[in-house]
C-alpha cells in the first residue's frame, strides 16, 4: 500500500494501570512517570505520537492521577485531554472506549503509556507514520504494530500473533510461521467502538473479533522495543537505549 500523506491527528494513550509489578517504585508514583534514562516512560510515547503528526491525545488517569495531570499540563504538543478514571478503572477496552468519546470521530492511534521503542531509521517514515498509512478502514478493524522477539527488551518471551504475508494477524500457536509480539500501538477508526459496552473490559475481545472476521492486520516495527514491567527491567531498558544511542 502506498504511504498516505495524511497523518492521523488524534490519539489515545492508555495510562491508568496500577503498575503493581513495578512496586515499590509505583507505591509513590504512577508507572507512566517512572523515568527511563532520565525521561518518563509516557514522554517517549508522546514524543513518538508528536513525531507522527498527532495533534490531540487523550490520556486516561487513575493511579496517582494528580501527578499525571500535573506532568501532562506542562506539555504543549500534542494537546493533552484527560480521561478521568479516578472513580473506577475501565481496563484496556473500557478505558479506550471512554477516551474515544473525548475525540472527534475518525481514525485514531492508540498506544500504551509503558510500551515504547527507540532506534528508528531517521531517513525513513516512522513506525507510527507507517502504521497510520497502512491502516485501511474498509478492510481492517485494526492495524497493530508488532515486533519480532529478537528486537525486544524486558519482554517475557510470549508470542502473540502469526503475521501472514499479506499482513493479516492470527493468534500464535506452536509451530506457526512468522511469530510476532504486539508492540502496544494500534491504528483504528473510532466507529469500531460505537457499540462498546459501558463497563470495564479487555481490548483482547476486539482483537479476537477482528481475527474472526479476517480484519486484524499488522506491520513489523523498525527499531528496538521495550517494556518495563519490573524494577530490574529498568536497567535493561536503559542499557538498550544507551547502546542504540551510541550506534552499536
Amino acid at each position: 500500500m502506498p504511504l498516505s500523506q495524511r497523518p492521523i491527528k488524534n490519539a489515545m494513550v492508555l495510562a491508568a494501570g496500577l503498575g503493581t509489578r513495578l512496586r515499590p517504585i509505583t507505591d509513590t508514583m504512577p508507572k507512566p512517570l517512572v523515568p527511563i534514562a532520565d525521561k518518563p516512560m509516557i514522554d517517549y510515547v508522546l514524543d513518538l505520537l508528536q513525531g507522527a503528526g498527532v495533534e490531540r491525545a487523550v490520556v486516561n488517569v487513575h493511579h496517582f492521577a494528580d501527578q499525571m495531570e500535573a506532568h501532562l499540563a506542562e506539555r504543549q504538543y500534542p494537546k493533552i485531554v484527560i480521561s478521568d478514571e479516578r472513580a473506577a478503572l475501565m481496563n484496556s477496552g473500557g478505558g479506550l472506549s471512554k477516551g474515544l468519546k473525548l475525540l472527534d470521530d475518525g481514525p485514531v492511534l492508540v498506544m500504551n503509556a509503558d510500551l515504547f521503542w527507540v532506534g528508528e531509521q531517521k531517513d525513513a517514515p516512522s513506525n507510527l507514520t507507517r502504521l497510520a498509512s497502512f491502516f485501511d478502514a474498509g478492510t481492517m478493524d485494526m492495524a497493530l504494530l508488532c515486533v519480532r522477539i529478537e528486537d525486544t527488551t524486558g519482554h517475557n518471551g510470549k508470542l502473540d500473533f502469526s503475521l501472514s504475508e499479506d499482513g493479516r494477524l492470527s493468534r500464535y500457536g506452536d509451530g506457526m510461521p512468522n511469530p510476532v509480539v504486539y508492540a502496544g500501538a494500534i491504528a483504528m477508526h473510532s466507529r469500531l467502538f460505537a457499540d462498546a459496552p459501558p463497563d470495564a473490559f479487555n481490548l483482547n475481545i476486539y482483537f479476537d473479533r477482528a481475527i474472526a472476521n479476517n480484519r486484524l492486520y499488522g506491520i513489523v516495527l523498525d527499531g528496538h522495543w521495550m517494556t518495563v514491567g519490573t524494577p530490574e527491567a529498568i536497567s535493561e531498558a536503559e542499557d538498550a537505549i544507551r547502546r542504540l544511542d551510541n550506534g552499536a
